[in-house]
């Protein structure tokens, strides 16, 4: 199926507001690990004047570089990043021994001294890659990546989990893990 790129951009974050952060603005009400069923979210978005095809969604899923969302069979949910109370029941797992964050130059100092916060959201985001991180800090300004000794980290208890799309997920870090 070919679409248009800004079509494909517009329901990739259609799908993120609702699926993360606002089910309820559409009528959509997670399950306690976030999945939704297909048919009821194309029916919701239609009814809220947002109507796409069942094959419009799956090029989307399939398509987005950040794999944000994961489709099994008939329901579909965000891979991380929610502001709602979901459950993803992502297992522990041992981290590289780096990996990274992006931000902008106003936010580095009071990372270094409080850490990193999930602020609003479950979890902290990491990556193993330094290009992902240096573009999400983009979004903002002019990027700034963060190095994060979670080897060490993990070592000394803390725990980590990895979504299906490859984001590292922790609940706080020390700034004493952090290195700009």
């Amino acid at each position: 199926m070919s679409m248009d790129e800004r079509r494909v951009v517009k329901i990739s974050k259609y799908l993120a507001r609702h699926l993360r952060h606002r089910p309820e603005r559409i009528g959509l009400t997670l399950s306690a690990e976030g999945w939704v069923d297909v048919t009821e979210l194309l029916a919701a978005c239609s009814r809220h004047g947002f109507a796409l095809t069942r094959s419009e969604l799956e090029h989307v899923v399939n398509v987005n570089d950040k794999k944000r969302f994961e489709l099994d069979g008939n329901r579909i949910r965000a891979a991380q990043g929610h502001s709602v109370p979901v459950e993803l029941n992502l297992p522990s797992a041992s981290p590289p021994q780096f990996l990274y964050h992006g931000t902008v130059r106003r936010s580095v100092e009071p990372i270094l001294r409080d850490g990193l916060l999930p602020m609003g959201r479950h979890a902290v985001h990491l990556s193993p890659d330094r290009e992902t991180v240096r573009r999400v800090g983009a979004r903002r300004g002019k990027p700034v990546v963060l190095a994060v000794e979670a080897g060490r980290m993990a070592a000394d208890g803390h725990e980590f989990r990895v979504s299906a799309n490859g984001v590292w997920l922790a609940g706080f870090v020390p700034p004493e893990y952090i290195r700009e």
